[in-house]
């Protein structure tokens, strides 16, 4: 097992072996040795606190499986795990067994604690004679430490029809400390349902997700591509759900469309979040329950709020997508829900952080579509929820954050924003900023684009920039200043893409609001090849277009 970092970063061998195996595989039940290596969906770890984290794998023979259960025996299967200071364990700290279970599709959480802080580890796991690749992550700094600087990364939206995952094995490359997926790690729709222009690349397996046994086969089909493999080896994440673990806008106990059957599809999608995320104790679900919001330390530098925008809200005002609504504005409508609104500004209330750092799934600020006197917003994003925008906006003020800063998914672009109490007048003060990262995949190869160009950014002057291609955003957060990169790839149809930096933004302490720090000039023409395959339009737009 001894690999140098570079092997564990960019790897693929695991999901070379993944590649060969028969698609929609169904294996009959068997309580037999494991005859293959049964670690095709790699390792992971997350929620790392000063003195621990959670590793995690989940075991299988037989990924895609229509049963969901991996094509593994019938019985428990005794997991070792190993915990070490160097990546070549020749200085092992921990090691214990655990037990993967077939009620829980074998998988296997390690919750640790005492361990040293701020501290790199490296692990692995066997089963019977197999190994398992090899992760890196790490324990968040000492609760009163406050020097240093954090390398932290920021995701949403895998659809894996729609492209290869090359964002992930190139935000691997850049060896993040930190991970943030803020929704929509997969995608519940049946193949040839949700495509784009010019067709999807590659398919879903089975059919939309409703049954626990199918998304336990969703989660096992993307957990077996290797380069999202290759993005959890590396550091720990922090995981926070949107629509379409479940479905597609669901608010609360109210689906998209009507379904008698919605509270245990929503019941089955809880349980296999959980067997197939690194995900603590306390967020085991509980039917329809599951605590997924939860608070991290990252010393005295940062905390990240982690919200959920969707198991508590009410339900859109008017339905989904763009509308100018009467419902957006009342007082008494909540997009968290009343405990986790007051969860949030206690937390801000006790925050000594130097950042406080709010990981969410939907558009924050307000973006306006109509240049007249209507206000037409998107139903589905914080804009349908004003009010509880406005409380917790007013929370962090009142509370005297000091950096207050969202970091947001959902719409497939990258998006950065000045954030203000009063968004109708241009002259307001600036109390925050808000950061969106684009996609993975989600919408297809999309193109580069120039901000100046979009009327949004007319309409809304405090929205700063807009990039319409797949990609992710790096920051760099330090006692001084917040750096944010946002990183792009040129295509995602087609695997191997390079990916570069198309501008940067900065945040100075105590001084709320962006300022750009660079710019890349805008890409020349796609070619043909990717000119015939647009993007479809981001998420907002795509809510009212779907069929």
């Amino acid at each position: 097992m001894a690999v140098s970092r570079r092997t564990l970063i960019v790897g693929g061998a695991v999901g070379a072996a993944v590649a060969a195996l028969p698609a929609g595989a169904a294996v009959a039940s068997y309580s037999g040795p494991l005859r293959t290596d049964p670690f095709t969906l790699g390792v992971a770890s997350g929620d790392p606190d000063h003195d621990g984290f959670v590793l995690w794998t989940r075991l299988a023979l037989e990924p895609l499986a229509e049963d969901g259960l991996g094509g593994m025996p019938t019985r428990p299967v005794s997991v070792g795990w190993e915990l070490s200071l160097d990546e070549r364990f020749r200085y092992v700290v921990r090691r214990g067994v655990a037990v993967a279970r077939p009620e829980s599709a074998h998988s296997v959480h390690i919750e640790l604690n005492g361990l040293l802080p701020g501290r790199e580890y490296f692990y692995r796991f066997r089963a019977e004679k197999h190994v398992s690749p090899v992760g890196r992550t790490r324990t968040a700094p000492a609760p009163w430490a406050s020097g240093g600087a954090l390398a932290m990364a920021f995701v949403s939206c895998s659809q894996f029809e729609h492209g290869y995952f090359t964002a992930y094995r190139r935000l691997a490359e850049d060896e993040p400390e930190l991970i943030l997926h803020l929704g929509d790690y997969q995608y519940e729709y049946a193949k040839d349902t949700y495509n784009i222009p010019g067709g999807n690349p590659r398919d879903h397996e089975g059919p939309e997700t409703r049954t626990l046994a199918n998304y336990r086969q969703r989660h096992a089909q993307y957990k077996a591509d290797a380069d999202l493999q290759a993005a959890h080896a590396v550091a720990p994440w922090l995981v926070v759900w949107d629509d379409h673990e479940i479905e597609n806008n669901w608010a609360d106990e109210v689906p998209e469309q009507p379904d008698p059957d919605f509270l245990a599809r929503r019941a089955a999608a809880f349980q296999a979040y959980y067997e197939n995320m690194p995900l603590r104790r306390s967020s085991v679900p509980h039917g329809i329950d599951m605590q997924l919001y939860r608070r991290l330390h990252w010393g005295r530098l940062a905390t990240f709020h982690m919200l959920d925008t969707r198991q508590y809200r009410d339900d859109q005002g008017c339905g989904d997508g763009y509308k100018d609504c009467p419902a957006a504005v009342d007082p008494a409508r909540s997009i968290t829900g009343a405990k986790q609104e007051a969860w949030l500004l206690d937390g801000f209330r006790r925050s000594s952080a130097r950042w406080d750092i709010i990981g969410q799934q939907v558009f924050f600020a307000q973006r306006d579509n109509n240049a007249g006197p209507a206000k037409v917003t998107s139903q589905d994003a914080w804009d349908g929820y004003v009010a509880s925008r406005e409380r917790i906006t007013r929370g962090w003020l009142a509370a005297g954050v000091r950096n207050p800063i969202v970091l947001t998914g959902d719409v497939h672009a990258h998006w950065a924003s000045d954030l203000k109490l009063d968004y109708d007048d241009p002259t307001s003060r600036t109390v925050g900023a808000e950061l969106v990262c684009s996609s993975i995949t989600s919408g297809g190869n999309g193109a580069d684009s120039d901000p100046a160009t979009h009327p949004f950014l007319t309409i809304n002057p405090h929205l700063r920039f807009y990039n319409n291609q797949r990609g992710y955003v790096v920051t760099k957060v330090t006692r001084e200043r917040l750096d944010a990169d946002f990183k792009v790839l040129p295509y995602v149809t087609t695997p191997d893409a390079p990916a570069y930096t198309r501008a940067s933004y900065a945040i100075e302490d105590r001084v709320p609001g962006l300022h750009q720090t660079y710019s890349r000039p805008l890409d020349p023409a796609p070619s043909a090849s990717l000119r015939s395959a647009p993007s479809i339009p981001d998420t907002a737009e795509w809510e009212t277009a779907r069929p």
